[in-house]
């Protein structure tokens, strides 16, 4: 059961603060990455760079809306780290000269409108809804996207950038599964609240980009065959989620969990008919226009590989 003192929680993030400027970005290594792997590595870590902005946007919705002070800290710490992440995996792009000088590589379609809904809707959707969804998205993160290039990536320096994310991002998931706990026994009026505000919160997102958002997960499974990888170390890491609710009996009388993870397992277990209708809102998202692209955030250009910042 994750059943977290907050309190506690919250001295040890403020005692595990990092910047960027505490890794040698100079260090030996950043020759090894081969040159067949540059393509696939950019369009990869630009994706990731992006997605730890969609995470970042929704800990501060959820910063705005938590039930106690310490949560809200907490929460407002959780959303400065992922903002470190991005521009840590920035510098590492930059350390691997896949970029052009000044260069911030543009989110991919699915990722673009997946910021654009965030960004529409982090400071209205409920807070239940956010709370539990993150969860599922940075279990994701963490044990697959991640765990790929330390599979894929000789560069020993990428092992110590990632043992400082991947510390940050296990406070992240146990905060995020005591969260879960917390909301459990919601009666089935407060449950129809709640999913009444989130469709309401939804007014101001279009159709096109709740369609290119919704098929991301899959779209992720979907990229790593791409690149010849292994698909289901990503249902793997989503077993973590699903899962959750037998480490912690309370998560069974969580509405809000039990919901998503039924999503989840439409995902990973590609079920024939949910399989059928992500596959045609990925090939729609495909065909949007670049013009008809949402623009990126004004917070998003926050983002830089200059360690000193």
């Amino acid at each position: 059961m994750t059943n977290l003192n907050l309190a506690d929680t919250l001295a040890t993030i403020k005692a595990r603060q990092w910047m960027l400027s505490d890794i040698d970005w100079d260090a030996p290594g950043a020759d090894l990455i081969r040159d067949d792997q540059r393509d696939n590595l950019k369009a990869f870590m630009s994706d990731l760079m992006w997605i730890e902005h969609v995470g970042a946007r929704a800990f501060a919705g959820l910063a705005l809306h938590a039930p106690t002070e310490e949560l809200k800290e907490i929460y407002r710490y959780f959303h400065a780290e992922e903002q470190k992440h991005a521009n840590a995996e920035l510098a590492l792009m930059k350390r691997w000269n896949l970029l052009e000088e000044g260069e911030i590589p543009l989110p991919g379609v699915m990722i673009s409108h997946s910021l654009d809904t965030m960004d529409k809707m982090a400071d209205t959707a409920p807070f239940e809804y956010q709370a539990t969804i993150i969860p599922m998205l940075e279990v994701a993160l963490d044990g697959a996207l991640l765990k790929f290039l330390t599979d894929e990536v000789e560069d020993p320096l990428l092992k110590v950038v990632l043992n400082k994310i991947n510390a940050d991002e296990s406070r992240h998931l146990a905060v995020g599964f005591h969260v879960m706990g917390m909301l459990s026994g919601a009666r089935a009026r407060r449950t129809a609240l709640v999913l009444f505000k989130l469709a309401y919160s939804m007014r101001v997102v279009s159709l096109r980009s709740v369609i290119a958002t919704l098929p991301i997960i899959g779209s992720m499974r979907e990229e790593l065959y791409a690149m010849g990888l292994d698909g289901d170390r990503l249902s793997v890491a989503m077993d973590r989620y699903r899962k959750a609710g037998e480490r912690d009996p309370r998560l069974e009388s969580n509405r809000y969990y039990k919901i998503v993870r039924g999503y989840s397992r439409l995902v990973m277990e590609r079920h024939p008919v949910w399989s059928r209708v992500e596959s045609a809102m990925i090939g729609y998202a495909h065909r949007i226009p670049r013009r008809k692209w949402p623009a990126r955030p004004t917070w998003s250009h926050e983002l830089t590989y200059r360690t000193t910042d």
